[in-house]
C-alpha cells in the first residue's frame, strides 16, 4: 500500500491543497512593443526600465491555474488564468517591469493599477479598483467603474481620456487635450496647459486651475455640483455660460442675467481678449466661480 502511494505521488496524481505561488520570470521584449496584462483580482504595478526585457514578480492566488507569460512578435502577454468555475482565492499581486518606451494595455476586474516611468501609450481598464499613472507626451485612456483616477503628466502634449462611474478624478501637469467624466465623484484638473478640455460630472464638483490656449476649446457640464475655474495667465475666448439653479461669480467683470422672470436660471455671455477660443459652461444645480490668476 505504501509503495502504491509513493508511485502515485511521484506521478503527481495525489491531490494537494493549493498554496500561493511566488513568481519571478523574465523574457526578452521589443524596445517599443506592446505589453498586455490581465489580472482579475489583486493589484498590478508596472514600471519602465532601460532593459529590453519584461520581468514579472509577485504572488499568485491559491487557486490560480497558471500565469501565461509569452511573447508574440512585438507583443508580450501576461495573463493570470483562474479556474473555469468561480473561485474566491485568485487574488494576485503582480509587479511588472517593461521597456520604458513600451505601450501598455491593462485589464482588471477587482484590481488596482499603478503605472510609473512608461513612455508609450496606455489603455488602463478596471471595474473595481483605483488607477494611478504617470504619462509622458503620449495618449492615455483610463476607465474604472468603482475607483479613483489619479494622473500625473510631464507638461508635454498628450491626449487623455479619463472616466470613473463612482470615484474622483485628479489630473495635473498635462498639456494638449483632456476629457474627464465622473458620474459620482469630483473632477480636479490643475497645473496644466490645454488646447481642448471637456469636463463632465453628474454628482460632483469640478475644479479647474490651468491654462487654455488662445484658440482653445473648453466645455463643461455638471448636474449636481459646484464649479470652481481659474484660468492661469491671459485668455482669449468667447464665454457662453448657463446655470439653472445656482449663483455665478465672475472675476472677469460682466454680470449674469436672468434667463426668465419665472425661473431661477441665469446666463452670462462675454468676450475676453480677441475671442479666439470658446468657453462653454452649463450647470443645473450648483454655484459657479469663474476667475483668472
Amino acid at each position: 500500500m505504501i509503495k502504491k502511494f509513493l508511485t502515485l505521488a511521484s506521478l503527481g496524481l495525489i491531490s494537494t491543497t493549493a498554496v500561493a505561488e511566488d513568481v519571478n520570470k523574465r523574457i526578452d521584449a521589443s524596445a517599443n512593443g506592446v505589453v498586455s496584462i490581465s489580472n482579475v483580482s489583486g493589484s498590478i504595478e508596472v514600471s519602465g526600465w532601460s532593459r529590453n526585457e519584461v520581468e514579472v514578480t509577485g504572488t499568485l492566488g491559491d487557486d490560480v491555474e497558471e500565469l501565461i507569460f509569452e511573447r508574440d512578435g512585438d507583443e508580450v502577454e501576461i495573463k493570470v488564468k483562474g479556474p473555469k468555475r468561480g473561485s474566491h482565492d485568485i487574488s494576485s499581486d503582480l509587479v511588472v517591469k517593461i521597456p520604458e518606451k513600451s505601450s501598455v494595455e491593462i485589464a482588471g476586474v477587482s484590481a488596482d493599477i499603478d503605472i510609473q516611468s512608461v513612455h508609450g501609450s496606455q489603455q488602463l481598464h478596471t471595474v473595481s479598483g483605483d488607477v494611478d499613472s504617470e504619462v509622458y507626451s503620449t495618449d492615455i485612456e483610463i476607465t474604472t467603474v468603482s475607483g479613483d483616477v489619479e494622473l500625473q503628466g510631464d507638461d508635454e502634449i498628450t491626449r487623455a481620456e479619463l472616466e470613473s462611474v463612482s470615484g474622483d478624478i485628479e489630473a495635473q501637469n498635462l498639456a494638449g487635450e483632456v476629457t474627464a467624466h465622473s458620474v459620482t465623484g469630483d473632477v480636479t484638473v490643475v497645473n496644466s496647459n490645454f488646447e481642448r478640455v471637456r469636463l463632465e460630472t453628474v454628482n460632483g464638483d469640478i475644479i479647474f486651475d490651468a491654462d487654455l490656449a488662445n484658440d482653445g476649446s473648453f466645455g463643461l457640464e455638471t448636474i449636481n455640483g459646484d464649479v470652481d475655474i481659474d484660468f492661469n495667465d491671459s485668455i482669449s475666448a468667447r464665454f457662453d455660460i448657463e446655470t439653472f439653479n445656482g449663483d455665478i461669480s465672475n472675476c472677469f467683470g460682466p454680470e449674469p442675467v436672468r434667463t426668465s422672470q419665472y425661473t431661477p436660471g441665469r446666463e452670462l455671455k462675454f468676450t475676453e481678449g480677441d475671442g479666439d477660443g470658446r468657453v462653454s459652461i452649463q450647470t443645473l444645480n450648483g454655484d459657479l466661480r469663474l476667475c483668472k490668476d
